[in-house]
């Protein structure tokens, strides 16, 4: 109990030492809002509103499907409630509808421009048309979304697998992690921007090849802060005690020695994520990355590339990507000095 009222004390003082740090603390605050509001980012952001009131019924199309013939149209086909014949039909006789904020999804094209693609910002597209008269700002917000949760996800791989590498290598030390060190030396020399090429033109590119592709070599740099940890508090007292007293070594593993290493874990979470998260745009700016017509940072910057008289497309996604990246840097850096215990 004394125990864990320590640990509970150890926390909240660690948390009021990061909120002292305003900019990591307002970085953390300010991402966390920006992502969840990508979270949603079909209510934030679709071409089908949020219901539709027609002949005193109700229509919900974000949750359901409805026909043209529906609202009085000619087809049997799923309704295009941005175009203007249906939207007359719905709007008439007192009926009415209601969009999202921005009334675009990230696939939707739009088929009324004046002006040839990639079009500038205006009233109906607040951030312009990419080359193919989709909404930048849909895509933008959805392009957000997968960045994050793709950064996460490997992140989370990445360091489940090192931690596990570099629990083994330094709690067991000797044979064990000399060879461990040789194949991660002989690993690491694997050429990864060549083996993605071979891959995914092997392979139908998606999310999940790239993460297990990334996930491979991903580990490896936190795998030595770990091993470091173990190799410094594997022959501490309170270990030997528990050897002593017969307790298993992946118990004291993870449940000794793991929560008194975990420092350099946590304090590079956020640069790993950036990593992760540039490595995604990157290989999107490549080609290499997800399959159209999915929603990217880096293939909007190819675009931006390939139309260098579009400014909207390189700006926007530069501020949202630069935006993001320091945001993550703010708070790994609020987190590096929250655990530093050197500074009080």
């Amino acid at each position: 109990m004394a125990l864990k009222k320590k640990r509970q004390s150890l926390a909240r003082r660690r948390w009021n030492k990061f909120k002292a740090n305003k900019r990591g603390f307002y970085s953390l605050i300010l991402f966390s809002l920006l992502f969840t509001i990508t979270l949603g980012a079909e209510i934030v952001s679709n071409d089908k509103p949020y219901f539709i009131r027609y002949n005193d019924s109700f229509y919900f199309p974000m949750f359901r499907s409805y026909a043209e013939t529906t609202f009085g149209g000619d087809f049997e086909t799923e309704a295009d409630y941005r175009d203007p014949y249906i939207l007359e039909k719905i709007t008439t006789n007192g009926n009415f509808t209601l969009f999202p904020p921005n009334p675009h999804s990230y696939a939707s094209i739009n088929l009324e421009l004046d002006e040839p693609v990639p079009s500038p910002p205006s009233r109906v597209n607040l951030l312009g048309t990419d080359d193919r008269g989709r909404d930048v700002l849909a895509r933008l917000i959805y392009g957000f979304r997968l960045s994050v949760l793709f950064g996460l996800v490997l992140t989370s791989i990445g360091t489940c697998l090192g931690i596990i590498a570099g629990a083994v290598q330094g709690y067991l030390g000797g044979k064990t992690d000399l060879f461990f060190q040789r194949f991660i030396e002989i690993w690491s020399a694997m050429p990864e921007l060549y083996l993605l090429i071979i891959f995914s033109s092997i392979f139908k590119p998606s999310v999940a090849l790239l993460l297990i592709l990334l996930s491979m070599f991903g580990w490896m740099g936190l795998s030595d802060y770990v091993r470091a940890e173990f190799l410094k508090n594997r022959n501490l007292d309170y270990v030997l005690a528990a050897k002593a007293l017969g307790v298993g070594n992946l118990k004291i593993m993870f449940r000794h020695l793991l929560p008194n290493g975990m420092t350099p874990v946590i304090t590079f979470l956020p640069f790993r994520m950036s990593g992760a998260i540039l490595a995604l745009t990157s290989l999107d700016f490549l080609g290499l990355g997800v399959p159209p017509p999915t929603p990217s940072l880096g293939e909007l910057l190819a675009q931006g590339k390939s139309n260098i008289n579009a400014w909207w497309l390189s700006l926007s996604t530069f501020t949202v990507l630069v935006g993001m990246l320091i945001l993550l840097i703010f708070i790994g850096e609020a987190l590096r000095e929250t655990l530093d215990p050197r500074k009080k």
